[in-house]
């Protein structure tokens, strides 16, 4: 029989349908992830630099920060909220970055060795820290569209993706608002209960180490859907994982070296929650007027990795459900058992 679910942090329900259930080996609904033989637009980019990592000045650069050539958003002008009759306007303030994680022609980040990844998540932490000086950035979010089918070009060229936004994307607020509601009942942080429930239950855990946990949700919206957490406690992903960034390298390796091994190398996202800045009053909402004063103790920073084995369909869009047809159980020991 189908099982239902109910993700703790948002509320959404999820139908495990175990009656049509598929060994996670032979579950694989995605076209073959392939890529373009083409020139690479990465290895040797012209683009505007932003920021970069070399080893001492002058020297050649291990990871890149440039400008988007095609930006969702720009800082060119100055935010500006307006009324159009009863909806709300803000124009495309923001900023559109392009992490270029190695200057080596490689596509799959498990690929990289754990000193580059390290670079990466530095420089992602980096890129925040000085994103939030702007005073008119809410929201930051890193992420990574690997394959075509998580909405990558065929470039088989590792990079990832920052973008800064002059308002709080309402999936995060939808985050923000279910820990705060846990907090304000239980006075504990809901994604730290989580974790101890993990470590304690087993039977979801992927790989840990020792300052992070890779797990799949109780909940998962898609097969094989892992998330990665800080076992110390912090809002922050900037503040948060300074001191830690060869550790959270080293298990994001073991994760996707797993997906890629287990999965036939399958295409993949992975996104980075962290709290919205503290330097703007920030509230759960404009119409609600609550401000978040207990950020700091009930969100928790955390990655999520989202293989890309299936397709959202007509009841998923028109009803809010999600369907995973593997439970979690059996996804999480797959991926404990394949060899990375």
């Amino acid at each position: 029989m189908p099982e239902l679910r109910k993700d703790p942090v948002i509320g959404r329900w999820v139908i495990i349908a175990t009656e049509r259930a598929r060994r996670p080996g032979v579950f694989l609904d995605s076209e073959k992830n392939t890529f373009d033989d083409g020139p690479c637009a990465f290895c040797d980019n012209q683009d505007k630099e932003i920021f970069s990592v070399r080893p001492y000045s002058g020297a050649s650069w291990r990871v890149r920060v440039v400008e988007s050539g095609t930006p969702l958003l720009s800082n060119k002008g100055s935010f500006n909220r307006k009324a159009h009759g009863l909806y709300d306007v803000v124009n495309d303030y923001g900023t559109h970055e392009v992490v270029i994680e190695t200057p080596e022609h490689i596509a799959n980040m498990a690929d990289l060795s754990q000193e580059q990844i390290r670079m990466v998540f530095e420089t992602y932490a980096l890129r925040y820290s000085e994103l939030e000086k702007n005073d008119s950035f809410q929201y930051v979010i890193a992420y990574k569209n690997y394959g075509y089918a998580a909405g990558s070009r065929r470039i088989a060229h590792s990079r990832s993706q920052i973008i800064a936004t002059s308002v709080i994307p309402f999936s995060a607020k939808e985050k923000l608002a279910g820990a705060k509601k846990y907090f304000v009942y239980h006075e504990r942080c809901l994604y730290c209960d989580m974790i101890q429930q993990e470590l304690q239950a087993k039977i979801r855990i992927v790989a840990e180490s020792e300052h992070f946990v890779a797990f799949t949700p109780f909940a998962p919206r898609f097969v094989f859907e892992t998330w990665v957490m800080p076992k110390k406690h912090n809002c922050d992903f900037a503040k948060g994982v300074v001191g830690y960034e060869d550790d959270l390298a080293g298990l994001m390796k073991i994760v996707l070296t797993k997906i890629k091994v287990g999965l036939d190398d399958p295409a993949y996202n992975y996104v980075i929650h962290s709290a919205p800045f503290h330097s703007v009053e920030r509230r759960a909402g404009k119409d609600s007027g609550t401000k978040w004063k207990t950020l700091a103790e009930d969100y928790h920073w955390h990655i999520e990795v989202l293989p890309r084995l299936t397709r959202v369909a007509g009841f998923e869009k028109g009803s809010g459900f999600y369907i995973s047809s593997i439970p979690p159980e059996n996804t999480a020991e797959f991926l404990r058992e394949v060899k990375s």
